[in-house]
């Protein structure tokens, strides 16, 4: 596995929790304000928190893992320890 197809799965983990913490977040509009979030006749607002939570929380979390690894220059694949199969 190179470091680019490692760091493209980091890259989706993070997307995918960011999404999942965005769209709990959202559904707890429902705990705070049932009258207008709620699955019944507020789903449609209550589904619309909870998206636009999921995507704020996906882009703020792919942002930080940008930040701590940011694109590598080189695709040498990895060896089995973890490390690059050139260092020691």
């Amino acid at each position: 596995m190179t470091r680019v197809e490692v760091w493209g799965k980091g890259i989706a983990a993070a997307a995918i929790a960011g999404a999942s913490n965005g769209m709990i977040t959202g559904l707890a509009a429902a705990g705070i304000d049932p009258g207008h979030f709620n699955l019944q006749s507020g789903l449609r607002a209550t589904l619309a928190v909870a998206g636009a939570s999921a995507a704020m929380s996906a882009t703020l979390a792919v942002a930080a893992y940008l930040k701590q690894s940011p694109l590598p220059s080189e695709q040498t694949p990895l060896a089995s320890g973890g490390q690059s199969a050139g260092r020691e």
